[in-house]
């Protein structure tokens, strides 16, 4: 999603507020289970020079610059991204890597951010939920999202799987994307990984927390809320709170 403008990320009936999930939701930033089955054989030093090159803040001279979030059409955000060897989650390069994914999603402002959207292919998100960002929000709204403040959640590797088979239609949008459209979401799930220093970690999230969860693991596979938006709903930011096409499904829990 696009700056302030994006920031409340209201995941709520028609008509859709002006700021909407960040993916991921940043929400904003989306999830999916890593394959356990594929390693990575390229370190991240090696995948410096190519892939980290565009967008991701490191220069050939050392100096470190705000890493740009890329859009869509970016090879690395249709990709699936690589995972972390456990030898190299402390080192001082994914340290630096996680250090600019805060802040970047910081500045947005977003609620998530996968490395992919900065140009790294390499399996970790970023998460958080501030009181102040859901100020934007008013109580009923928050009560229909499900959505409480967390701290901020680093996560390397994330596995994602489904809890129970709830789920409900939720208007989604992305920093690496202009616009909106309905998404399915589940909407409890569980997810193990490691933290930002090689710790074993697991989550249980339900509601928001596990849409903005399931958005940031979707970029992780190359896979972007477009891919998986229900049919005729995507529109430009412009027109985000106008209804539904006729014949549209429904909002909310399903």
């Amino acid at each position: 999603m696009e700056a302030v403008q994006l920031l409340a990320l209201r995941l709520r009936a028609v008509p859709v507020a002006a700021y909407l999930f960040r993916n991921a939701v940043v929400m904003c930033g989306g999830f999916r289970s890593s394959n356990s089955n594929s390693t990575t054989s390229t370190s991240i030093s090696g995948m410096a020079g190519k892939r980290m090159s565009s967008g991701s803040g490191w220069l050939m001279g050392g100096a470190l610059k705000l890493p740009k979030i890329v859009k869509a059409g970016e090879p690395v955000l249709h990709e699936r991204a690589k995972e972390v060897e456990p030898s190299e989650m402390k080192s001082e390069r994914v340290q630096k890597i996680i250090d600019d994914m805060i802040r970047v999603m910081r500045k947005a402002p977003g609620v998530g951010l996968a490395a992919p959207q900065i140009g790294i292919p390499l399996r970790i998100i970023v998460l958080e939920d501030k009181v102040e960002y859901m100020g934007y929000d008013d109580e009923e709204a928050l009560k229909e999202q499900d959505r409480r403040p967390f701290h901020l959640l680093v996560i390397l590797n994330p596995k994602l799987k489904k809890k129970t088979n709830r789920t409900a239609l939720f208007f989604e949008g992305c920093l690496s994307v202009a616009g909106y459209a309905v998404v399915e979401r589940y909407l409890d799930v569980e997810v193990e990984g490691f933290d930002r220093y090689g710790e074993p970690v697991k989550i249980n999230a339900t509601g928001w927390q596990a849409r903005i969860l399931q958005h940031e693991c979707d970029h992780l596979d190359g896979t972007l809320y477009l891919d998986k938006m229900v049919p005729r709903t995507f529109r430009a930011p412009e027109n985000s709170s106008k209804p539904l096409a006729r014949g549209c499904p429904k909002l909310g829990p399903r």
